[in-house]
């Protein structure tokens, strides 16, 4: 995590933060790798990213979100906040369904009653992602376009890759035979 020790100014109630989250995921080896970096004033003041193994990309950018919001509970828990994704997965998670999930165990509710004992994708995140909103009530999701030139996206967009590799170098070597 990076933390910018130039900016003198502590974050507060009245500050406005913007933080741009990323996830992907490589479909051949399945390591996904999460982003964000956080914004004040146009200026980056943190980031971090990370990575993990036998993934996919929807939880790659609903983990961006949950480590963005854990960084702001731990940072900033009094400022105003607005998390951006270029997931809609991510930010209908967030605004829509994460109300009903959690009313429902965090298992879907269909007409068909076989069907209504199975979880939802990705159920530790989300549940990860509502105890975390629900420590903050500054906290806004919404969507930006991808790949659109907005320089928090697309920040957000290399830390991703940058979390994805850093699984491909703590991963053994194959040796050919």
């Amino acid at each position: 995590m990076t933390d910018n020790p130039d900016d003198p100014r502590a974050i507060g109630a009245h500050d406005t933060l913007e933080i741009f989250t990323d996830g992907c995921c490589e479909p051949g080896s399945g390591d996904g790798g999460w982003g964000f970096a956080v914004y004040r004033d146009g200026v980056e003041i943190a980031s971090d990213c990370g990575g993990a193994v036998g993934t996919a990309n929807n939880a790659m950018e609903a983990t961006a979100v949950l480590e963005a919001a854990r960084w702001v509970n731990a940072h900033a828990a009094e400022a105003v906040v607005t998390i951006w994704s270029d997931s809609v997965y991510a930010v209908k998670g967030c605004n829509e369904w994460r109300p009903t999930w959690r009313n429902n165990g965090f298992k879907k509710i269909t007409a068909n009653s076989r069907l209504r004992s199975r979880g939802i994708a990705d159920a530790d995140v989300w549940r990860a992602i509502d105890a975390a909103f629900s420590g903050s009530a500054t906290i806004t999701v919404s969507w930006c376009k991808g790949h659109a030139g907005t320089e928090g996206n697309e920040r957000a967009d290399r830390l991703a890759d940058e979390g994805r590799l850093s699984i491909a170098m703590k991963a053994p070597l194959k040796r050919s035979r």
